[in-house]
Formats: C-alpha cells, sequence, structure tokens
C-alpha cells in the first residue's frame, strides 16, 4: 500500500517536525525504522504511546549510539536504506560516527536529510530554539495577530510542522527521485527558518507590490478586512468569513440583508472598522450552526470555526473520512490522497511490529547477532 512502497528509511528519532516527516513518508508507504537513543531524555514526550500519534505507522528500536556496535548497526542499516534524517544540532551526528560522510561511504545512493531549526551554517546554526524562534526570525510571527495586541503564534505549525516536516519529506522525495536517475544520493538541509519564509512567498510578494503593511493587523489577509476575518455568534462560538472575490461579498451582504455597505467600497480600508462593527452586530443575532444553515447553499465562503472535538463529527469530513479511528483514537487520516496506491494508517504507535526482534529482522540483521545486541546492552525494546 502507498505510492512509496519498497522505499526504506531510517528515521534519527526525535520531536516535532523530524516525528512528523516520519509519519508522512511511513503513511505513504515507506519502510521506515525509527531509531531511539537509549538514555536521551531530551526526545521524551509526557504522552502515553499510544497518543502520541506523529509515531504511526512505523517500528522503533533504542539504540545506544554510545556505543560501537550501536553505530555500526546503523550503518549496516544505511546499506540497505534509500534514505536517512535525523534532526539534530550541526555536528551530533558526526560526533557520533554517522555524519554524511560515514553513512554514504556505506550506499553512495543514501539520500541524508537534515533538520534544523537554523541550518547547518549561519551565525545561529548551534544555537537552541523553538518553532516561535524559526518563524519569529521569518517574518511570519510579527506579521500574525491584531493591530492593538501582539503577535499570536499561530501553535506550532508555520516552522516546525509547515516549514520544517513538510519541506523535509519534499526535499527527501525530490533527492530520492534524482538519486533514482543519477545513482547518487545527496544531503538534504532542511532549515525551520528557510521553510518558514518560503512559507511566506506570497507575503513578501503582496509587500514589494505595494499591497502588504509592515503593521501587523491593517492587510486583507490578517484579520483586518470585514471580507476575511472570524465574527462571533449569538452562542459565543464563531464563523469564518472568506469572501475574498467581489461577487463572494456581494452574496454575503445579499444573505446578510446588508444595505448600508456597497460592496464597490469593499477595498477601501477606511471603511473597513465600521463595516467590521457592522457585519459582526448582524452575527451576533443568530447562532454559529443557524448561520451556516443559511449559507449552506450561498457562494460566500462562509463556514463553522470548528474545535478539535466538532471537526470530526463534521458531516463534510464523515463523507471524506478525513479523520479515522485508530486503536480506539480519533486522528487525521493520511494526506494527501492517492487514486491508485492509497496511504494508510499500517499500526497504531509503538505496534508497527511491537518487538524489537521483528523490526530488526525486517532490516536483515540475524537473530544470532540481535541477541548478542541485546546481551550487551547496545538495543532494547522502545
Amino acid at each position: 500500500m502507498g505510492p512509496l512502497q519498497g522505499i526504506r528509511i531510517i528515521e534519527i528519532a526525535g520531536i516535532g517536525p523530524g516525528q512528523f516527516c516520519g509519519m508522512l513518508l511511513a503513511d505513504m508507504g515507506a519502510k521506515l525504522i525509527r531509531i531511539d537513543r537509549i538514555g536521551d531524555a531530551d526526545i521524551d514526550v509526557p504522552l502515553p504511546e499510544r497518543y502520541n500519534l506523529m509515531n504511526r505507522s512505523r517500528p522503533a528500536i533504542a539504540v545506544d549510539l554510545k556505543h560501537e556496535d550501536g553505530v555500526k548497526l546503523v550503518l549496516d542499516f544505511c546499506e540497505r536504506a534509500d534514505g536517512l534524517f535525523e534532526g539534530f544540532r550541526p555536528g551530533v551526528m558526526e560526533r557520533l560516527g554517522l555524519g554524511p560522510a560515514e553513512c554514504m561511504a556505506r550506499n553512495k545512493r543514501l539520500v541524508y536529510g537534515r533538520m534544523t531549526g537554523w541550518g547547518q551554517t549561519g551565525p545561529l546554526s548551534s544555537a537552541a530554539g523553538h518553532d516561535g524562534n524559526y518563524a519569529g526570525l521569518s517574518g511570519a510571527i510579527s506579521a500574525i495577530g491584531e493591530h492593538s495586541g501582539p503577535p499570536v503564534i499561530p501553535l506550532n505549525l508555520v516552522a516546525d510542522f509547515g516549514g520544517g516536516g513538510a519541506y523535509l519529506a519534499l526535499g527527501m522525495l525530490a533527492a530520492l527521485l534524482e538519486a533514482g536517475r543519477s545513482g547518487e544520493g545527496q544531503i538534504v538541509d532542511a532549515a525551520m527558518v528557510d521553510g518558514a519564509a518560503s512559507l511566506m512567498t506570497l507575503f513578501y510578494g503582496l509587500k514589494a507590490g505595494g499591497l502588504w503593511r509592515d503593521d501587523r493587523g491593517r492587510n486583507f489577509l490578517d484579520g483586518a478586512a470585514p471580507f476575511y476575518r472570524p465574527y462571533a455568534t449569538r452562542d459565543g462560538k464563531y464563523v469564518i468569513v472568506c469572501a475574498i472575490e467581489r461577487h463572494f461579498f456581494r452574496n454575503l451582504l445579499e444573505t446578510l440583508s446588508i444595505e448600508d455597505i456597497d460592496p464597490a467600497d469593499q477595498f477601501d480600508d477606511s471603511n473597513w472598522h465600521d463595516h467590521i462593527a457592522c457585519l459582526q452586530k448582524t452575527f451576533l443575532q443568530k447562532t454559529r450552526d443557524e448561520w451556516c444553515d443559511i449559507f449552506e447553499d450561498v457562494d460566500a465562503c462562509v463556514s463553522p470555526v470548528l474545535s478539535l472535538a466538532e471537526s470530526p463529527q463534521h458531516p463534510h469530513n464523515m463523507a471524506r473520512e478525513t479523520f479515522v479511528k485508530v486503536d480506539g483514537i480519533t486522528q487525521p487520516a493520511p494526506a494527501p490522497r492517492f487514486s491508485r496506491t492509497p496511504s494508510e494508517i499500517s499500526a497504531p504507535p509503538g505496534a508497527a511490529p511491537d518487538t524489537t526482534g521483528d523490526a530488526l529482522t525486517m532490516w536483515g540483521i540475524m537473530e544470532s547477532e540481535q541477541r548478542r545486541l541485546q546481551e550487551a546492552g547496545v538495543i532494547s525494546k522502545t
């Protein structure tokens, strides 16, 4: 199952973006093995494994990477792998003896992915950081929030998962395609600050064209415009209005029976404050679901703002099976979708397979060698 069936990838385990990348690749059918580091508290997550959903669809083994036999085991895996990715600060893998030079010497076709916040080079390359730091340096955080308030953190979607894990997966796949033609692997330097900046490409273009202000909360896509923002409803919930095109905005006003706003004034920001007040007063007259019923067959780009509990129950998400239940836990289904080789969640976290021996056997490690490594404390069940 999955378009990546037959591709073998080693995941040197971490949290956040690398974990997300591993989930994407494993859901798409790649055969991953996740290498946890024995005794490494830095990658522990205070969450029972069955709920650590980004670890789904692939097995894990714990390896002592400070032991020469642990390093040798990973290098042996490299001979059988198409790719490897890691998420440590620059220099850590080299100090372990598992840098690109050592791994690619075992397999010249190996694609070596590197996931960092700041990148492999630059003044901040060795500095600590998290999603907000990288997104902040890209310009993304500054652009999000109300004019009168501080910047708003958009969860850790911008740098960790969008600019980090998704870009690492994209880079790995592009390099794997190229390796299939050239017969040679290469290093993929996926920096979260680079990816977050890339996600901001539209806005840098709008700014250069004079259509975007550095002044947060004053632009047509940052919540300042009356036609692109959430509105509270009578029950304390919200609808989101995204009526950017003129005909959608006209439909919005007609459905709301608002005659005091001229659709021709849509982009005149001198009127935005008054227009927002008018629309908000109107939306407070009914509940969220009442408004959604009213707009159901109207092309005005109005939809509910759903909670995490509500989203899986929405009829559209249910019809598309956007969420699935695995091991009793509701979670997002694999994305994107493929017509001929569909992705799947092959197993819940920690159960793919559930023994270290099964994982090692899949990667060609003989049982006698497995016993020796376990007795020496080089490997253990995670």
